[in-house]
């Protein structure tokens, strides 16, 4: 199913038959990737009495669940900057358009002291001039570990300040990457690149210039058959009255 997108005066041919799912599911297995000290989730069916949710059970005839879980740490997940503000904010209510050009860039973290960082230059080296409305990162090596890793005190990759200010300054609004955050695990509670991305300069009285439209998307996986390069990206979220919720961005490669 092919189709054209109108967009700041160009035009994209793309075929919405054949999308590339960029999402890591929530299951409840060891299977499922597990950020910030949680457990894994939780995917039970509902008892009551005699009755059971379960069709296997042979006490109910349709499967009835809950679920728990937390978006921040167990799959891929986008957010607003309500997730570091004193007053409510809900990416329900942020996010209203969900189709974007967005560029896909690979970049390997680099050493700096014990820590692994992605640093503004070779994000700018990486984009070459580009300057999407929308960006996917993909940290080097790309081990397919990521869609079950328990990142859990282990120090991941983060983007440095100085990154995320430049992502911000070139007009990126949604930014996607496949770590669990973009600041170091233990900061010490300074979120140094979530506040440089939304321009918070006090998560206790937000300021008037925030970037209150802009999102990040953590806990992505990206295939290396997909390659870098631009796409058109629907960022699907569910609807969520909450800081983040778990998400599901597809990428449509251009023709």
């Amino acid at each position: 199913m092919k189709t054209s997108i109108q967009h700041n005066h160009k035009t994209y041919e793309i075929d919405l038959s054949k999308p590339l799912d960029i999402s890591l599911p929530i299951q409840n297995n060891e299977q499922n990737p597990i950020a910030w000290y949680l457990d894994k989730p939780e995917i039970i069916p509902v008892v009551m009495g005699d009755f059971v949710g379960s069709v296997s059970s042979g006490k109910s005839s349709t499967n009835f669940n809950n679920i728990l879980f937390n978006p921040h740490g167990h799959g891929t997940h986008t957010e607003c900057l309500g997730h570091i503000t004193k007053d409510f904010y809900s990416i329900n209510q942020t996010l209203k358009q969900f189709f974007f050009i967005v560029e896909l860039i690979s970049v390997e973290p680099q050493t700096f002291e014990s820590d692994f960082i992605i640093t503004k230059n070779q994000i700018e080296k990486a984009l070459n001039g580009k300057t999407p409305e929308a960006l996917v990162i993909r940290t080097m090596p790309n081990l397919s570990d990521k869609k079950h890793k328990n990142y859990s005190n282990s120090n991941p990759a983060y983007l440095t300040e100085e990154a995320a200010i430049y992502i911000r300054e070139i007009g990126v609004k949604h930014l996607l990457i496949d770590l669990p955050s973009v600041d170091k695990e233990v900061d010490e509670g300074k979120l140094l690149a979530h506040k440089a991305f939304w321009n918070v300069q006090n998560t206790q009285i937000v300021n008037e210039d925030a970037r209150f439209d802009c999102t990040i998307t953590e806990l992505i996986f990206v295939e290396d058959a997909i390659k870098d390069g631009a796409y058109v990206i629907n960022m699907q979220i569910a609807s969520f009255e909450n800081d983040a919720s778990p998400s599901k961005p597809i990428l449509y490669q251009i023709f």
